[in-house]
């Protein structure tokens, strides 16, 4: 039996909910973000209480279809941009709608009608905090961080950091540094 969860974002959350259904007895097949497979079927009891429980550590049990496929969408991103080494070479939307087995265009009205932006927004906004984190660590520089979140370009990664954050992407990086200079004269 599948279970989806929304807010399954890390690797924390995982094993959050490993050790609630370690609680109530429930022995599963495999923990990944997002969904649950678990050996059993429920019984009203325990999914009462796996709900309860999952909400008190701010996850929640999902039931209805719509918000079962965002979650999937969700976490496609999430895992597409921030778990995996490379991007896929193919498009985004290519490789969402592969991996959710949904026409792109059907996942992306679906999306906007839920959450209320855009799917590609969504993703932009997981590329530029995926740009920040690769800023942050300053192991690889602007182009090679373009190179490997898939921009057209240098600039086109400045363009759309600058839209989303309203900063550059070398202030924002000075902004850092300061900060983290400052802290350490304290």
């Amino acid at each position: 039996m599948k279970l989806f969860i929304k807010y399954m974002v890390s690797l924390r959350c995982k094993m959050m909910v490993k050790e609630e259904l370690r609680k109530l007895g429930l022995k599963y097949v495999a923990v990944d973000l997002g969904v649950v497979e678990i050996m059993e079927e429920l019984s009203q009891e325990q999914h009462r209480q796996l709900k309860v429980n999952l909400l008190k550590s701010g996850l929640e049990l999902l039931d209805d279809k719509k918000s079962i496929l965002i979650e999937k969408i969700k976490n496609v991103v999430v895992e597409m941009i921030h778990y995996s080494d490379e991007l896929p070479r193919i498009n985004f939307s290519d490789y969402i709608s592969e991996k959710l087995g949904y026409d792109y265009t059907y996942l992306s009205n679906i999306f906007s009608e839920v959450k209320g932006i855009t799917l590609q927004q969504y993703i932009i906004f997981h590329r530029i905090e995926k740009v920040k984190e690769l800023l942050l660590y300053d192991e690889l520089s602007l182009t090679e961080i373009s190179y490997r979140l898939q921009y057209s370009s240098v600039a086109h990664l400045s363009n759309q950091f600058k839209k989303v954050t309203g900063l550059t992407p070398s202030y924002y990086k000075q902004l850092k540094k300061k900060r983290r200079g400052n802290l350490e004269n304290l």
